[in-house]
């Protein structure tokens, strides 16, 4: 499934859930918000690199800026002084998934990354698509008052862009357990662990697992701003490029915090996140995420 077919089917249901609230007559409001949340969940994020690693991290733009950063080295591995190879880098990068909340329980999402990177030695890339991807969230159970804590997956399916001998194919999984410590759960405590599995196109190359554990908590005040913050370890296998190992395995700490504008649905409507991976030397990055609503109940 290419990025233009996994658009079109998410923009098939969500014209059909429009032309559905065109149909509804303005005294029906109760029909009108069975409707979807449609919208674009624009992510757009800053990144440092130390050298001859990979940042994987929390979230999605990590993903596909990780995806991006190993393909520049493969590109380098034949051309590059080893200097260059082993030089830090900074990037920039949008992701713009097209984001349909069936409920308060499921949402679906598809759409692509774009990028440029500056190594320590050479001038800023050409801004370019690196990435498409497709993926689901869910909440498998709902605490409700209960004991229970509320247990959601996410998953993400990322290919890299353009096809080529070391293109990528992706897997980042998500397991989360959300205990509310109240019953408007506007406080709680967070436990999950994240899986990422990558494969390359050629065997001259691999990328071995990542996992990462982390627990958390949050708050949420009563003008709807949300604050999050994750503390974990995070386990990578490190990465082989043609005869010899690139980049080493390390397992190192990992922290984000999180700052959310909701409404008073829980709809977001921004979000800043900050996260630093060592790998086993800092990495960072920032993350600045601005909705665009087509409907939003």
């Amino acid at each position: 499934m290419g990025p233009v077919v996994a658009l079109a089917v998410i923009a098939s249901v969500g014209c059909q859930s429009l032309a559905y609230g065109k149909e509804l007559d303005d005294d029906e409001p109760e029909a009108a918000a069975t409707l979807p949340n449609l919208y674009l969940d624009l992510r757009t994020s800053y990144s440092t690199v130390p050298a001859g690693t990979l940042s994987i991290g929390f979230s999605n733009p990590s993903l596909s800026s990780a995806i991006a950063a190993f393909q520049r080295l493969a590109a380098a591995a034949g051309v590059a002084s080893p200097a260059v190879r082993s030089s830090s880098s900074q990037g920039v990068a949008i992701d713009v998934p097209l984001t349909m909340d069936f409920n308060d329980r499921i949402s679906v999402y598809g759409g692509f990354s774009a990028g440029a990177s500056q190594g320590l030695t050479g001038d800023w890339s050409a801004f370019a698509v690196t990435s498409w991807n497709v993926g689901v969230h869910a909440d498998l159970y709902q605490q409700n008052g209960g004991l229970i804590p509320t247990v959601t997956l996410q998953a993400t399916l990322t290919r890299s862009v353009p096809d080529s001998l070391l293109a990528t194919t992706s897997l980042n999984t998500i397991v989360e357990f959300d205990y509310a410590l109240n019953a408007d759960e506007t406080r709680g405590l967070l436990a999950g662990v994240q899986d990422t599995r990558t494969a390359v196109d050629s065997p001259l190359a691999a990328i071995n697992p990542n996992v990462v554990g982390y627990v958390g908590a949050y708050y949420q005040g009563a003008d709807n701003w949300k604050v999050s913050g994750r503390v974990g370890v995070q386990s990578f296998g490190g990465a082989r490029l043609l005869a010899f190992t690139q980049i080493q395995p390390f397992t190192q700490p990992i922290v984000r915090l999180d700052l959310d504008r909701n409404d008073d649905s829980d709809n977001r409507l921004f979000g800043l996140t900050a996260q630093i991976a060592w790998t086993p030397k800092p990495a960072y990055q920032l993350i600045v995420r601005t909705p665009l609503y087509a409907v939003r109940n």
